[in-house]
């Protein structure tokens, strides 16, 4: 279905409008238009990944006004929650952004490291000439990105937002990854929320998340929603890839999201080294915004289960590969070594070039830790194809190739049930997004048939009057 733009020519009293403009069968690209009492609020703006038609959606003009917006609100900073945002600022857009204080500062880092990225891989598309577009231009620029930056206003957790009009916003801790937070906006006394992405409540890091107890809409995410995360010890299944891969004297390469994923790995790693279980090898941590993501989990202790000394401990551990020349070094050095490096589905940043050195030495491993896009490097490797194109050519993949899902941050369909248990009144409709399509319509089966709900699926651009 193609986007149109839509313009609001007047503000009267009609029931409440819900748009999807994003995560609808895809896991990314969350974008949700509120229009109620009035206003219009813009609940999380991410980046499309994946598959090229999701990709070439970022592309395409916003498909709503951006001067008729009155707020937006995050749920959380990764890249397919804000990574669209500069595009907002881009297009005029000046009004306020709200979220929590963890999800502004994780947005300072990611936000101008996004636009680095998209600015660098056009510079390089431009050198060796591989693009089809002439010149190969970025989605947004640095500027673009530090500008959006101006318009964060952070919250508390807990604390109601009134933005007028009989309408409020309370976040909620949704674990996950830092800032993280699930939604309860009360419209006029009715409550709607948004799940966001929601952690799970045994997670080694990250604390649980808090528990929902209304809800007269419910817009919930399906990332594992046609799936249960392994049984198996992930100190025990990694404790064997490490130590597999080191006895062939193999370069371990972890692609890993800079924002949560990182600081657990890290974390596995050193009781893995601390209980004499793994060798102690070199660790790299090949992502600057990664190792500024790790200072603010001292900031924001209240939000994690790691003390200051196994924190510092952490830090010591790994090596962080500050530099461009200092990451070429690394491709020429040899095993055994572990690298840790973004992006955690192999779609751009450092990791790339790590794949293409390592990856057609069958003595290393290319380690996945947690949920891959449908249509991402990570996916493609992990389905087990014998070449992977990056900067315009084939690299041959020899190396063993492994997953581990129970690093996910994301709640599978059991743990997401759970949470939802805690709703006392069935809502009126149960939305569900952020999933490929087999997992949206098994969550949604899920729901219907455990807890007795009324679910759907929407599609790209429904607007869905809620009555």
């Amino acid at each position: 279905m193609a986007a149109t733009k839509t313009t609001v020519k007047n503000k009267g009293a009609a029931a409440p409008r819900l748009s999807f403009y994003g995560a609808t069968g895809t896991v990314t690209g969350s974008k949700y238009l509120l229009e109620a009492n009035g206003r219009r609020i813009l609940i999380d703006c991410g980046m499309f990944q994946g598959y090229k038609v999701a990709r070439l959606r970022n592309w395409a003009p916003l498909p709503f006004d951006v001067s008729t917006l009155d707020a937006v609100v995050l749920t959380h900073a990764h890249i397919d929650h804000s990574g669209a945002l500069p595009l907002l600022s881009k297009e005029g857009y000046r009004g306020p952004i709200y979220s929590s204080a963890a999800t502004r500062e994780l947005c300072q880092i990611l936000l101008p490291d996004a636009a680095h990225l998209q600015e660098e891989e056009a510079r390089f598309a431009n050198r060796y000439e591989f693009s089809k577009h002439k010149p190969a231009l970025p989605l947004y620029t640095l500027a673009d990105a530090k500008r959006v930056l101006r318009q964060f206003k952070p919250v508390n957790f807990g604390e109601p937002l009134d933005l007028g009009d009989d309408l409020s916003v309370t976040w909620h801790r949704a674990g996950h990854i830092l800032g993280a937070a699930w939604l309860s906006i009360s419209i006029s006394g009715r409550t709607l929320v948004f799940s966001g992405d929601l952690g799970r409540p045994t997670e080694a890091v990250m604390k649980a998340p808090e528990p929902i107890t209304q809800a007269d809409w419910l817009v919930v995410e399906s990332t594992y929603g046609n799936r249960l995360h392994e049984t198996v010890d992930p100190l025990e299944a990694m404790a064997d890839i490490v130590g597999r891969t080191m006895a062939r004297g193999g370069v371990l390469v972890i692609p890993s999201f800079a924002v949560g994923r990182a600081q657990t790995i890290l974390y596995y790693l050193y009781q893995l080294q601390r209980a004499g279980r793994i060798p102690k090898v070199p660790v790299y941590l090949n992502s600057p915004m990664a190792a500024n993501v790790t200072k603010l989990f001292e900031r924001h202790r209240n939000e994690h289960n790691l003390d200051e000394a196994v924190y510092r401990r952490i830090c010591r551990m790994a090596k962080v590969v500050k530099t461009a020349d200092d990451s070429k070094h690394l491709n020429t050095l040899h095993g055994p070594m572990i690298i840790v490096s973004a992006s955690g589905m192999a779609t751009g940043g450092r990791v790339l070039h790590h794949i293409r050195q390592f990856g057609p030495d069958s003595k290393n491993t290319i380690l996945f830790v947690g949920f891959q896009a449908a249509g991402t490097r990570g996916a493609k490797l992990l389905e087990g194809i014998s070449e992977i194109k990056m900067f315009g050519e084939y690299v041959p993949i020899h190396a063993e190739v492994a997953g581990l899902d129970s690093l996910s941050s994301h709640a599978d369909y059991g743990e997401i049930l759970d949470w939802l248990k805690g709703v006392k009144t069935p809502p009126k409709q149960v939305f569900v997004t952020h999933g490929e399509p087999m997992a949206a319509d098994a969550m949604r089966i899920h729901i219907e048939e455990t807890l007795k709900w009324p679910s759907r699926v929407p599609d790209y651009c429904d607007t869905i009057t809620l009555e």
